[in-house]
């Protein structure tokens, strides 16, 4: 059976193609970073096709690895990396992405390598071992092997990986809920930042999220009630309140006997002045956790009501937007937190999200609907929902 996918253009609705791969099956698809590309990956990792929508031809990447990250492009848009696996052993390939010709291909130190990513300059590659094998390995866009490093042996290792933006500091969080970050002159550990369940530290500020029942007044009741109203009525709201520490945080014992334990350090995401960082430990799955780089310190604690879902900073500013699977958005910034509540019928579960490059809107998603938010000047949240028919809508 043939599988493949449609491609439309915005700018001029009347064009359209249909990309078939065939009976090779489709598992993935990608844009390249010029917009010009559409990157096919088929059933089995057999190959990833490159498609040009400009030129209409074809190239074919053979033998990529079927891992968490096995393609990563340089932020300039210039390089690819592909991760792949031939004969038992693992390689990379760097490929030129204005002609798709391979650069450099070399071998990985790995046992069974996990994920690539780019340093935001383009000047190193990080490559990581699976969770059984604690190893961070760091190349040179010519595959010179620059550095390695290992925190411990035996225990279950690396889980997640981030870059500074100004690709000084590699962030690295692993099963034994801490996150080490190694410096670019040396390659070393400069600090290791640990998640306890308890907070006492009183220069750490903790937010935690309460609910609480609407209160009407005698004066805005009427009857048939307004579809606002009605909304209203039924719906609890929600803020913040700061907690005196000690704080204790809800915390899960992992499952020793299970596979994919809910433990370590899943989520790692710095601000774009590279001033915080932003760590989610799977352990405690309903709190984020904000250190200040410029101190390395903890500065703030958000504990929230249920597990955090997706966690991302405004790419022009320091300001982080969570998720938690409910119909709220939490914004936290230097200046303190807020809570929104994302308008419209029904409820609206919103599961992950994305900022625009410029900063101004938000994507929100749920599992069938999705929401496009804009902050505008005078700082007022508006909504177009994805229903039948797109509507503006001012955050309640």
């Amino acid at each position: 059976m043939a599988a493949g996918g449609w491609v439309w253009s915005l700018e001029q609705p009347e064009w359209y193609c249909k990309i078939d791969e065939g009976s090779a099956g489709l598992v993935a698809s990608c844009w390249s970073p010029d917009g010009r590309h559409i990157l096919n990956t088929t059933e089995f990792h057999l190959r990833i096709t490159v498609w040009s929508l400009c030129t209409k031809s074809v190239s074919y990447i053979k033998y990529p690895k079927a891992c968490q990250q096995g393609v990563a492009f340089t932020k300039d848009g210039r390089y690819m990396a592909v991760a792949e696996r031939r004969d038992c052993k693992d390689f990379i390939s760097i490929f030129v992405c204005r002609n798709w010709q391979l650069l450099r291909h070399f071998d990985t130190e790995t046992q069974d390598l996990f994920g690539i990513e780019w340093a935001p300059n383009g000047c190193v590659l990080a490559a990581w071992d699976t969770c059984l094998e604690y190893k961070v390995l760091l190349y040179s866009l010519d595959g010179r092997l620059l550095s390695s490093y290992r925190a411990y042996e035996w225990p279950l290792g690396i889980k997640s990986i981030a870059w500074s933006p100004s690709s000084q500091f590699l962030a690295i969080g692993s099963f034994d809920e801490k996150v080490r970050i190694l410096n670019h002159v040396t390659w070393k550990k400069i600090t290791e930042l640990e998640h306890p369940a308890v907070i006492t530290s009183k220069k750490t500020i903790v937010y935690k999220e309460v609910e609480k029942s609407p209160t009407l007044g005698t004066e805005r009741l009427s009857f048939p009630p307004t579809r606002a109203l009605a909304s209203s009525l039924f719906s609890t709201q929600s803020k913040y309140d700061i907690c005196q520490v000690p704080v204790s945080l809800h915390y899960i014992k992992p499952v020793a006997d299970k596979a994919n334990p809910k433990v370590g350090v899943g989520m790692l995401a710095f601000s774009a002045d590279n001033c915080f960082l932003a760590t989610k430990n799977d352990n405690i799955p309903n709190a984020v956790w904000i250190w200040d780089i410029r101190k390395l310190k903890l500065a703030v604690v958000l504990e929230q009501l249920y597990t955090i879902q997706c966690l991302q900073w405004d790419p022009c500013q320091p300001r982080l937007a969570v998720c938690t699977g409910s119909s709220r958005v939490y914004l936290w910034s230097p200046a303190g937190c807020v809570v929104v509540k994302v308008p419209g019928e029904g409820d609206f579960q919103i599961v992950s999200l994305s900022w625009h490059s410029s900063g101004d809107s938000m994507l929100l998603l749920s599992k069938d609907h999705f929401c496009v938010c804009y902050l505008e000047r005078e700082e007022s949240l508006f909504c177009g929902c994805s229903k039948e028919t797109e509507v503006e809508r001012k955050f309640q």
